[in-house]
């Protein structure tokens, strides 16, 4: 039993490097910068996916209720928020510090949760939050590729991923499992995308796109949509074969090996101080695994 879980572990790992580096290939070197288009892409594979899984039985799902439906739609939208802004971010922001950013979302979640929810923090999440939140506020200084409006969309997507990660934690009007959170979270992404397509001018912008009608470009788009249904799948069979801390110790496993390896695929520059800045945010996120490791999610 052991080893089906250090399978599940490395499985997951391994979709989930790869997943980040094929879109990080789409958006920065082919720079085919149209989220609307490239998220809607995405959820309209992935769900497509999943109804077919639960056609064949390979995925169990219950019939999801009117109610159900809109009583997610929060998070829903919060999702949208997430993939778009992280598109965005991610385009142009080089993964080490993409991920050093989105650890900072702890601190949305902790400040919400403190605040709706009375939750207490303990010193030794305190101080996690802390490194996390100084590597994120400090990084921004030091980026040698420092770009503003970049930044600001990966403000955006933290802020999405941390009140997602909340809403989902004290969700409790119903016991919908993750396969049907996503599937209402995929079909929504789908709509509401396609709606703002043309107005914000991705529609017309990727007509002109160069590498349109290359070969590269259309296996990026469909490895990128595939390998994002297959991290959806090793995530949900990861957390429910693994305690929550287990699962959080391979979440940040997983982030490390991608940054250690995007400096050999991508062209990441870095220099001292902001090396530094991915490391204590990180060492931040283990301290708050170490200190969350009796909670449950």
């Amino acid at each position: 039993m052991q080893w089906r879980r250090h399978i599940s572990g490395i499985a997951f790992s391994f979709v989930f490097v790869v997943s980040y580096f094929t879109n990080k290939f789409v958006l920065s070197v082919l720079k085919f910068t149209y989220p609307t288009l490239f998220q809607g892409w995405q959820t309209l594979v992935g769900a497509l996916l999943l109804l077919l899984s639960v056609k064949f039985g390979w995925v169990e799902m219950s019939r999801i209720t009117r109610s159900a439906v809109l009583s997610w739609l929060p998070g829903s939208c919060l999702f949208v928020g997430n993939i778009y802004a992280g598109s965005r971010a991610l385009s142009r922001i080089d993964i080490p510090f993409f991920f050093t950013l989105q650890n900072s979302s702890h601190v949305v979640s902790c400040i919400i949760m403190k605040i709706f929810h009375r939750e207490k923090t303990s010193w030794l999440r305190f101080i996690s939050i802390c490194f996390m939140l100084v590597s994120a506020i400090t990084l921004p200084l030091y980026d040698p590729k420092f770009d503003y409006s970049s930044y600001w969309w990966g403000v955006c997507h933290l802020m999405c991923v941390g009140s997602y990660r909340a809403f989902q934690v004290h969700y409790k009007t119903n016991n919908m499992s993750d396969f049907e959170q996503q599937c209402i979270n995929y079909l929504f992404s789908v709509l509401l995308l396609a709606l703002a397509a043309h107005p914000t001018g991705d529609l017309t912008g990727a007509l002109e796109f160069p590498s349109l009608h290359y070969n590269l470009f259309h296996c990026g788009c469909c490895a990128s949509a595939l390998l994002g249904f297959l991290l959806l799948l090793t995530t949900v069979k990861l957390k429910r074969g693994l305690s929550f801390m287990h699962f959080r110790v391979w979440m940040l496993l997983s982030k490390v090996t991608a940054m250690f390896l995007s400096p050999f695929i991508f062209d990441v520059d870095m220099n001292a101080p902001s090396i530094f800045c991915v490391v204590t945010s990180h060492l931040g996120e283990a301290l708050l695994v170490y200190s969350d490791r009796d909670s449950q999610p």
